[in-house]
């Protein structure tokens, strides 16, 4: 099984999201259309403008811990440097 640690925006430098999945295209699709109660539809954290990828479970969840104690700007700039753009990925992950 694959999981996930993604960062979603409100838009480019806007409000910023972490989280964990084995599904990423359900949960982002789930952020996107507010499915669930929470943070990101509070602040209307939409776009998924990060993830990177791996098979296990405890690193990811570690992973994605160590990234919500990381100075803003450091969050920044893991997602410029893949996506300097803040393009949606999402849907490049459906098409």
């Amino acid at each position: 099984m694959q999981y996930y640690v993604y960062i979603l925006a409100s838009k480019k430098n806007g409000t910023l999201y972490i989280g964990v999945t084995n599904d990423l295209i359900k949960r982002a699709y789930e952020h996107k259309n507010d499915l669930a109660e929470g943070f990101t539809k509070k602040y209307g954290v939409h776009q998924l403008v990060y993830f990177e990828q791996t098979s296990d479970i405890n690193s990811a969840i570690i992973k994605e811990k160590q990234i919500k104690k990381w100075r803003r700007q450091w969050k920044i700039e893991l997602i410029e440097e893949k996506n300097p753009e803040w393009i949606d990925l999402y849907i490049e992950l459906v098409k």
